[in-house]
């Protein structure tokens, strides 16, 4: 099980991630994209690698923008899982 985060260990990473932010326990950020299906597409991809770590998002698509929020729900809070999956999901995004 992975461990939860303190708020200062979020914040700090968070310092090195641009457009990301802890809000209610979750890391969240927002992507907008050509439209509709540059959005669908990037979700398609994302959910492959999600399924691979077993660790599933809490996402919201409407129209081109996708808000994105990770926490671990086992733990309440946020892990190194869910930076693991934000950096991939930021490496989909930026190819």
């Amino acid at each position: 099980m992975s461990k939860r985060l303190e708020k200062i260990e979020i914040e700090e990473r968070l310092a090195q991630m641009q457009g990301w932010t802890f809000v209610d326990g979750s890391i969240t950020k927002s992507f907008i994209f050509k439209d509709f299906k540059d959005a669908f597409a990037t979700m398609t991809r994302i959910a492959f690698e999600c399924e691979k770590m077993n660790h599933h998002p809490d996402w919201e698509n409407v129209y081109n923008t996708l808000n994105i929020t990770l926490n671990t729900h086992d733990v309440g809070g946020v892990t190194e899982k869910d930076f693991k999956l934000a950096q991939f999901i930021e490496t989909i995004i930026a190819s």
